[in-house]
């Protein structure tokens, strides 16, 4: 499967930005509200982005709250993080 994902409108890309200012953890209610997505779309992107390992969630009561993993905290940039996306995207 071919994804093309990168460019500064991709709803991958507003996750991890937004994630990135936040590593106190965000609800999938509050990250939609922050990219202007519905809950359910920005769910589906946070689906793929902890399939490919770059996220985790934590469950808070009756919230998941959604943390970029530690190492992609301290990548240099987005362009390695959304590499590793395409690679694990590209074996599905």
């Amino acid at each position: 499967m071919v994804v093309n994902i990168g460019g500064p409108e991709d709803p991958r890309r507003k996750i991890i930005e937004v994630l990135k200012k936040h590593p106190e953890g965000l609800t999938i209610q509050q990250i939609s509200s922050m990219i202007g997505l519905s809950r359910l779309t920005t769910a589906k992107y946070l689906h793929e982005l902890l399939g490919a390992e770059i996220i985790t969630q934590r469950k808070v009561g009756r919230a998941k709250l959604c943390y970029l993993k530690q190492q992609f905290l301290q990548k240099v940039s987005n362009e390695e993080i959304l590499e590793i996306l395409r690679k694990k995207l590209a074996k599905e």
